[in-house]
């Protein structure tokens, strides 16, 4: 069992980039592990995920790509930051498990600190994205954006502070007793993520007539769910049976994707109706206007208004 600000079992389990940093001065090795593949001479780790990341990356441009593309959509300027945040998340997790950037080199820790703290961030993020619905703020004004622009960039300076403090053993942190930043990547993030869903359900009870976006949730919430399991209860075991070739972080890192999508699938449920009616309300006025320019043209050629 996972004990409370304790990253041996965890890292025993799968191999995090945090791991390499933490628990003692060699960090903490996993039971079993992805193995690597030599490329152009270099040793590349956990081949198979790094597959997943480049297709998350590739779809989480698309969808991207769709966001912007939905100019009257409720809040899409503001869940298009959760997407961006994921991608950056998503690439640097590509360069700290594929070995690309080693664990031996100096700029390790400074990567993997950006990396847990973008990972807050993303979370943090996701968090304010659940109050957007509710126009506390109206959706799209500066007050809005840079509410959740400002305390994201905060929320990430302070995450990277303690992660780097941690692991280099500053102002009072240590990597032999990480348990802030246990509680960080597990308590708060988690927290975050339970609010975010509580506040999409209430948001559809209470304000929507359509029901089938509760769908978008419960599998959004499930795929992750699963991910968290498969990565921390059965990842050595499903080393064991691959013979090396995969561990749970290929299927955590599926699992996870699945999950984003599921909040840009969410989001483009609640929104459709609205930008239909915004698109076919503009066709409209446009009509009329050409409509009424053309009556007006043949009616003062006719001698109308006076003439």
């Amino acid at each position: 069992m996972v004990k409370f600000g304790d990253f041996n079992k965890v890292c025993e389990t799968v191999a995090l980039t945090v791991c390499p940093l933490v628990g003692s001065e060699e960090g903490i090795e996993p039971t079993c592990y992805s193995r690597n593949v030599e490329i152009a001479g270099t040793l590349i780790f956990q081949p198979a995920t790094i597959i997943i990341h480049v297709i998350a990356l590739i779809m989480t441009s698309i969808m991207i790509y769709h966001i912007k593309s939905k100019y009257t959509a409720v809040g899409r300027k503001e869940i298009v930051m959760f997407f961006y945040l994921y991608m950056m998340v998503t690439f640097l997790e590509l360069l700290l498990v594929s070995g690309i950037i080693p664990t031996a080199s100096k700029v390790y820790p400074y990567f993997t600190a950006a990396h847990v703290a973008l990972i807050t961030a993303t979370f943090w993020c996701l968090l304010l994205n659940g109050f957007v619905g509710f126009q506390f703020a109206e959706d799209g004004t500066p007050l809005s954006l840079w509410s959740i622009r400002i305390s994201s960039l905060v929320i990430f300076a302070g995450v990277f502070f303690l992660s780097f403090a941690t692991f280099l053993s500053k102002a009072g942190f240590s990597p032999l007793n990480p348990v802030a930043l246990w509680i960080v990547l597990y308590v708060f993030n988690g927290a975050a993520l339970v609010i975010y869903v509580v506040l999409q359900i209430v948001l559809v009870l209470n304000t929507l007539d359509d029901r089938w976006p509760l769908g978008d949730i419960v599998f959004g919430i499930s795929f992750y769910v699963i991910g968290q399991v498969i990565l921390y209860l059965f990842s050595v075991r499903i080393c064991d049976t691959a013979k090396h070739y995969i561990d749970g972080l290929f299927f955590g890192t599926i699992c996870t994707l699945l999950a984003v999508m599921m909040v840009y699938k969410y989001w483009d449920s609640i929104t459709k109706e609205d930008l239909e009616f915004s698109v076919g309300s503009k066709q409209n006025v446009w009509e009329v206007k050409e409509l009424l320019g053309e009556d007006e043209l043949a009616y003062s050629n006719q001698g109308g208004y006076g003439g």
